[in-house]
């Protein structure tokens, strides 16, 4: 069967043009549909995006980078500036920013003269920093080295020069552990805040004590430059320019020429010093040593600088009033005195010393090994008997001791603004089945009872129990200044026990007592106190005073003056020092200052031209000996020709000179904030 064929199309000249016709008339639709939706998007673009475009477009022709605010002053009590801020011109590097790492680091080098050592640091902080941070090369450039590094920036990709400010601390170790010291923003300061400021080239946060406490409050608001640029990023001319505003101040309780007096008065031993104001609880001086220097850390501290403070067995780099933790030896003696006459103990009850006391089957020995005969409330103190309170203290037991030693002060928690605290133990029979699981011994209230065994105190806890046995109230420290005066509660210690206790412990100086040597060289002063001596190992070790530093008994002193009036109160403590011995003359010293300032710098002063010169000295000194011995040299600091002295430092507090006479020139610290001043580089308030 065949298929039918279909009829073959008609092709004529009038369906070629149909067909022609259709599809010109669709081309010409999706051409159409493309238009509209171009011009949709172009009106889309110039109308709806049109800010954010011209807000890109700025931005390829307008730089903007922040201004690092200037941190607010940290002033002493009488508006003196602990800390402050200098004008400096200063080099930053920005790590992915450097197109040729070697080549801008030999440049640095060469125009700023670096050290090999310096290289090896500015090399570690890089690696150590993330990629977009400004890591400081070096700041306190001469303007000329700052020219040199500003001609060059064609060459020199991804470093920073800028003039700016750093951190000027005018006492340097005297208030290092105090203040704290400022730095870069590490990698996990930038993602706990996020803040763009924390990046940018210059600026630093505080890292370390008050610095750090107080770092909101100091670091104020960042200002604003807004500059044409050339595509390829070469300033054309200043838009504008917003200034920075500066940090808020923070006034402190701390008087600063005593704080300078009291860290330069330790010398070469390791301890503190902590005075305060026991009307108003005000703290004068926390004064720990030996320290740091915090301008070092302002300026990056070097691997060198920082291996001698950490190597040091003295640990400069530990805040020895809050984080030094001690037996407080017999400096208890007064205050367990107190829990003794609250217990119904009267003070002309008598034991005998014959240089020792059994309990059970062991015998305490006193540290006076011939003893001294019949002994009450008043020689045990004044005396400092250990078996009169090996006697007593084991018919009244030790709840009652530790109760009264909290009250006193031991083991409190201040409420400081401080970033750390150690608040020691207080132990009693609970506390020892808490954490031993054991029940507690009658030798164990023996050595508790002379501040030994597990008795542990910070120095600022001592210092607020020489206030509290002062004035028989409840005595807070405080450190942020403040006009009002606080009212403390009463401690519920009658008159009569109070100024009992208040007389033996002036005995302990100013009469037949165990620190004659602590008497203050004033007519109309008389200062009390309490010395104390902490065994650190047994005696089949050390004796406690002489051989190797870290064996010696550590030496302890709590004090207020005048005694019958009490206005200052305080404590002295020196590690390893081998006894009392080495603490009661620098109290001595420090209220002698206090009252007579003259007569106090007398004694530094000689002192210090035994010791080789101020703290700052020594340390400079110190650091020069260390980079020789490691093979690298430590460029002389630049001194600058003035004869100011700074107006927080110790010899501040002197009479000025008759007309006519000439000062002699300042050293160490002093001469540093002269010269910084003579040069107009400190900022003005």
């Amino acid at each position: 069967m065949m298929r039918r064929r279909r009829p073959r199309e008609l092709i004529t000249a009038a369906t070629l043009r149909d067909r022609f016709d259709r599809r010109t008339a669709m081309l010409a639709a999706f051409q159409g549909g493309i238009g509209v939706l171009i011009a949709a998007r172009m009106t889309y673009l110039a109308v709806f995006e049109n800010e954010r475009y011209q807000l890109e477009s700025e931005s390829n022709r307008v730089n903007l980078s922040l201004i690092p605010p200037r941190r607010g002053w940290i002033l002493d009590r009488n508006d003196l500036p602990l800390a402050s801020n200098r004008a400096d011109f200063r080099v930053d590097v920005i790590p992915e920013r450097l197109t040729d790492r070697e080549g801008a680091i030999s440049l640095l080098s060469d125009v700023l003269g670096l050290t090999a050592a310096d290289r090896a640091d500015l090399l570690q902080r890089m690696d150590e920093a993330r990629g977009f941070q400004a890591v400081e090369v070096a700041q306190g450039l001469t303007y000329d080295q700052f020219a040199a590094i500003s001609v060059r920036l064609p060459e020199l990709d991804g470093v920073v020069p800028q003039r700016g400010f750093s951190r000027y601390f005018p006492t340097g170790p005297s208030v290092g552990h105090l203040l704290g010291y400022v730095g870069p923003a590490s990698r996990e300061d930038y993602e706990k805040e996020r803040n763009p400021l924390l990046v940018t080239p210059g600026f630093k946060i505080g890292k370390d004590g008050l610095e750090k406490v107080f770092e909101q409050r100091l670091r104020g608001v960042p200002g604003a430059r807004r500059v044409e640029v050339t595509a390829s990023g070469r300033i054309v001319r200043d838009l504008s320019t917003r200034e920075d505003v500066q940090g808020a101040p923070v006034k402190l309780t701390i008087d600063g020429p005593l704080q300078d007096y009291a860290a330069r008065r330790i010398g070469l031993e390791s301890g503190s010093v902590v005075v305060m104001d026991c009307r108003t609880g005000d703290l004068l001086c926390m004064a720990s040593m030996p320290s740091f220097d915090p301008n070092s850390f302002s300026a990056g501290i070097g691997r060198i600088e920082y291996a001698m403070l950490r190597e040091n067995e003295r640990v400069p780099l530990r805040n020895k009033v809050l984080q030094g933790l001690y037996p407080p030896g017999s400096t208890v003696k007064p205050m367990v005195s107190m829990a003794f006459l609250e217990q119904g103990l009267r003070p002309e009850q008598t034991v005998f010393c014959g240089g020792g006391l059994r309990v059970g089957n062991r015998v305490f020995r006193c540290w006076k090994r011939g003893g001294h005969g019949q002994v009450d409330m008043a020689k045990g103190v004044y005396q400092s008997c250990d078996v009169y309170f090996y006697h007593f203290a084991q018919a009244i037991g030790m709840d009652p001791i530790s109760a009264m030693a909290r009250r006193y002060g031991m083991g409190e928690k201040f409420d400081l603004p401080v970033t750390t605290q150690f608040y020691g133990t207080v132990p009693d029979p609970a506390w020892k089945l808490r954490r031993f699981k054991q029940p507690w011994q009658p030798f164990d209230t023996v050595n508790a009872t002379i501040g030994q065994g597990y008795m542990l105190s910070n120095p600022l806890q001592l210092a607020v129990m020489a206030a509290r046995l002062a004035t028989s109230e409840m005595v807070m420290p405080r450190l942020e200044y403040s006009d009002t005066v606080p009212r403390f509660a009463p401690m519920g210690v009658s008159e009569q026990d109070k100024m009992y206790i208040r007389q033996a412990m002036s005995d302990v100086v100013n009469g037949p007592g165990t620190a004659g040597r602590g008497r203050l060289p004033l007519d109309n002063v008389l200062m009390a106190g309490k010395t104390g001596t902490a065994q650190v190992v047994g005696l089949n070790i050390s004796d406690g005073r002489s051989g190797p530093w870290k064996y010696r008994d550590h030496g302890l002193f709590i004090f207020f003056a005048p005694f019958d009036k009490p206005i200052y109160a305080g404590a002295v403590v020196i590690e390893h020092g081998g006894g009392s011995g080495a603490a009661y003359p620098i109290a001595r010293d420090v209220m002698t200052y206090l009252f007579d300032p003259q007569k106090g710098m007398d004694a530094l002063l000689a002192l210090e031209k035994q010791w080789g010169g101020t703290a700052q000295e020594r340390l400079a000194a110190q650091y020069r000996a260390y980079a020789a011995a490691a093979g690298q040299s430590v460029p002389a600091p630049r001194v600058h020709a003035a004869a100011a002295v700074d107006p927080v430092s110790a010899e501040s507090r002197l009479p000025a000179p008759p007309a006519g006479t000439t000062m002699p020139a300042p050293t160490g610290s002093a001469a540093a904030a002269a010269g910084s001043a003579a040069a107009g580089l400190v900022e003005e308030p």
